[in-house]
């Protein structure tokens, strides 16, 4: 038997076991098995060769596109960025990724137009593994869906899954330590739903006898085995409808009644028309919030403070972030900082490494000579 029969058996067998505590473990050994097969079939996929997809990332931050084929990313990617996508009225328009530049408030965001996904693209169809390999290298998500045809999202959420992208969520906080006796240990918090003989069962099918496990909070099966694995990307994302200039006022409850139905709350989600170039100033606006960037102006000796060319940092970035990505000496010669703006307690306040910035302050950093 072949490892997708395999993977196939395994997926029958978890929809067939009803699901309570007595099963529990059970389901916890079949999940890990299942994990564990899919990337081996993975692996043995990527080591067969073909067409890659390899985008070198530029700018400050990377955002992708991600929808089904002719639901308007290369008008929209064309309309926002300086690049020159193919634009067609018919499917799979675009063949390779192409990657934009997006300027604003100083920043330069990438944005790449993948080609569209298609139901089935984490098992290859569509050349759907490149795709989704480079989704994996973005700062963020952005979901495209058409005005029409709001069930996409279902199955682009689907497809990300199963390709090992964890949207919207931190990665489960387990810390597991080898030993080289005494078997397996469990620690775990009073909130923990999760038995403790089906996490040391999925634990086993990893090849763990002996470890100290320290589990924190409550998960699922799913994320106990996601942290076991540790080969997941943890993603922010967010949703677009395009086409929206197409849409009568009498459909349009329909359509939020089904944004509703998988939880997104229609007052969030970006209504535009990448055709006709409308809502994208808000597009812009939301894709800076979503990234979490920040612009620093340097106050650079004998030359005063740069407004033109901020450096760009992330939400929760420190001095020392900033002395990194300058790069130089600053690093080893450091000695401290001065900053002025909503981070600082008073103008000029001197820190160290360790303060974490703000957007828009001001940093002048003294080097030792």
């Amino acid at each position: 038997m072949g490892l997708e029969e395999e993977i196939e058996d395994l997926r029958e067998e978890i929809a067939e076991t009803p699901y309570n505590k007595s099963t529990e473990a059970h389901i916890g050994r079949l999940k890990a098995k299942l994990a564990e097969k899919k990337e081996k079939l993975e692996n043995q996929s990527s080591a067969g060769g073909g067409h890659g997809y390899a985008v070198e990332k530029h700018g400050d931050a990377t955002v992708a596109l991600v929808g089904f084929p002719s639901v308007g990313k290369s008008t929209l990617i064309n309309a926002l960025t300086n690049a020159d996508s193919e634009v067609g009225s018919y499917e799979f328009t675009t063949l390779d990724v192409n990657p934009g530049m997006l300027q604003y408030r100083g920043a330069n965001i990438q944005i790449l137009d993948v080609p569209g996904l298609i139901e089935g693209a984490a098992g290859g169809r569509g050349g759907g593994k490149e795709v989704l390999s480079v989704v994996r290298t973005a700062d963020l998500v952005v979901f495209m869906l058409s005005v029409f045809e709001i069930e996409q999202y279902d199955r682009l959420r689907e497809e990300l899954y199963a390709t090992n992208i964890r949207l919207d969520t931190e990665p489960p906080n387990i810390n597991i330590r080898k030993t080289h006796k005494d078997g397996l240990g469990v620690t775990m918090s009073d909130d923990v739903s999760l038995a403790e003989d089906t996490i040391k069962q999925v634990l086993r099918e990893y090849g763990y006898v002996n470890a100290k496990v320290t589990i924190p909070h409550d998960l699922t099966i799913d994320e106990l085995v996601d942290a076991v694995m540790d080969n997941r990307e943890y993603l922010p994302s967010m949703v677009t409808v395009n086409k929206a200039d197409l849409i009568d006022k009498s459909y349009l409850p329909t359509v939020k009644e089904e944004l509703r139905e998988r939880d997104l709350n229609p007052e969030d989600v970006l209504f535009i028309s990448a055709e006709k170039e409308l809502g994208l100033d808000g597009l812009k606006e939301r894709l800076w919030e979503e990234l979490g960037v920040i612009r620093i102006y340097m106050d650079k000796p004998g030359r005063g403070v740069d407004y033109e060319e901020p450096l760009i940092l992330f939400e929760g970035d420190t001095v020392g972030d900033a002395c990194t990505k300058i790069g130089g000496e600053f690093d080893e010669r450091f000695k401290f900082a001065r900053v002025s703006g909503e981070s600082a307690k008073h103008d000029d306040q001197q820190v160290g490494k360790g303060h974490e910035l703000a957007d828009e302050d001001v940093l002048r950093i003294v080097a030792r000579k």
